[in-house]
């Protein structure tokens, strides 16, 4: 039977699936909620200095991408760090970990970028027996404009010199959270790794605004009239993150930094993706929010039926797993050929496929035999793009079959060579090859 345990960054968890520093982290009587239902560990919500207390916004503070049913894309939130008093979250920090110590209990933070500021809160968060600290340098909104969350994150000096602090004045991991806000992601994870990081995770959430209300042409959602751009997560925001995570965890200057991966997790599968690309725990926080905290029960049993479908015995066993297939476009095989198969049997006639064919791609679906309506696949003319298969409303209704070997290419009249199931050389792409096979799992 699989075994779900992890061990992250030297943080040892029962599954890796934990919860993101988020409002479902702020305070010990959602962690215990979290921890009965079975989460292997969480992030608390971020503590900042002692002090003048943060003042969050006493109004709506998210915003949500929904479908015409009302399922959730994604969510915008202004929520800033937590806004409880400092010694009580540490004593809440302290309790919990006492009653839950198999779980991995670690503090993001966040404090001005003053060396001072990082020596005085580390050894009150070690007090409290915390397994590692996450430092925020993500947030996009209202921390940022006081110099702390992204605007330390896009900045990879900075980054390197905080983290560097916080090795010295603490023995906990660190792990450094950066911001999806920047061009390449590999530039602050490289500057975590000089300045010591045990690990990063990823992604904080993304700049946005969710829309404009049509009668009043304001912002939504706004406070008193006047809103700002907020952080953006959620399932839409999961194909962003997946590239960041293989950036970080195929560069040849971060391999084998730990990732935890963080951007739009709500099942099994999705983790499965973050963790076949690279990714040690996944971190969750929009599917919880929306779903409640049992989720995580769906999620790890889910993870642990593939495990022993597939033969894998630990999650160890498939991070990076994907990695050898995620490449560089100048080195896709060119040789490769594939055309789009509809299966009759299946297929409603919606036409769905001939009119996204017909109006944006390459004209390669007919629509009638016999003069009856019925679709079918033009060789000739099918480059094997697969929008039809996306569009398609039918579950594996429409596929795409390989060319063999010697097969002629309707299209191009061109026989296939024998090389064109491997990833080859192309005549016109004669640039170095660096995965020579395909990665099989």
């Amino acid at each position: 039977m699989a075994n779900l345990q992890t061990t992250f960054a030297g943080i040892h968890s029962p599954n890796p699936f934990w919860l993101a520093s988020a409002p479902p982290t702020d305070k010990a009587y959602n962690v215990n909620r979290a921890f009965e239902a079975g989460w292997g560990g969480v992030v608390w919500k971020t503590l900042g200095e002692a002090g003048p207390p943060v003042v969050n916004v006493n109004g709506p503070r998210y915003g949500a991408l929904l479908s015409a049913d009302r399922r959730l894309y994604g969510l915008n939130n202004i929520e800033l760090i937590t806004d409880r008093d400092l010694e009580l979250n540490l004593q809440e920090i302290r309790d919990v970990k006492r009653n839950w110590p198999d779980r991995a209990m670690v503090v993001s933070l966040m404090v001005p970028c003053e060396e001072a500021s990082w020596q005085a809160i580390l050894p009150r968060v070690e007090d409290t027996g915390a397994d590692g600290i996450e430092l925020n340098f993500g947030c996009p909104h209202g921390m940022s404009e006081r110099g702390m969350g992204a605007a330390v994150g896009q900045v990879p000096e900075y980054i390197e010199m905080v983290t560097a602090w916080c090795k010295r004045y603490s023995k906990l991991p660190v792990i450094v959270k950066l911001t999806p806000n920047i061009t390449d992601i590999r530039q602050p994870a490289r500057a975590a790794q000089r300045g010591g990081a045990d690990a990063v995770s990823l992604i904080n959430t993304i700049n946005s605004i969710i829309g404009v209300d049509p009668y009043s042409l304001r912002m939504q959602p706004n406070t008193g009239g006047r809103g700002s751009h907020g952080g953006y997560c959620g399932p839409a925001v999961k194909p962003i993150a997946l590239n960041m995570v293989a950036e970080i965890a195929r560069d040849a200057q971060t391999a084998g930094l730990p990732i935890s991966g963080i951007g739009g997790v709500g099942t099994w599968r999705d983790a499965l993706d973050f963790i076949a690309l690279g990714a040690g725990t996944v971190q969750v926080c929009t599917a919880a929010m929306v779903y409640g905290f049992k989720i995580v029960q769906e999620m790890a049993d889910g993870l642990s039926q593939y495990m022993d479908q597939m033969g894998f015995e630990r999650v160890e066993q498939i991070i990076g797993k994907a990695l050898p297939s995620v490449t560089d476009w100048r080195y896709l095989n060119l040789n490769h050929i594939s055309k789009a198969v509809i299966q009759q049997d299946s297929c409603i006639q919606c036409g769905r496929c001939h009119i996204a064919c017909e109006d944006t791609a390459h004209q390669a679906i007919s629509t009638t035999r016999d003069g009856q309506r019925y679709f079918s696949v033009k060789e000739d003319e099918c480059v094997g793009c697969n929008l039809c298969v996306n569009v398609c409303p039918v579950p594996d209704c429409i596929t795409l079959r390989t060319l063999a070997p010697g097969e002629t290419d309707l299209r191009t009249g061109k026989v296939v060579s024998a090389e064109s199931s491997d990833w080859t050389r192309h005549p016109n792409n004669p640039l170095r090859v660096v995965n020579s096979t395909p990665a099989s799992t």
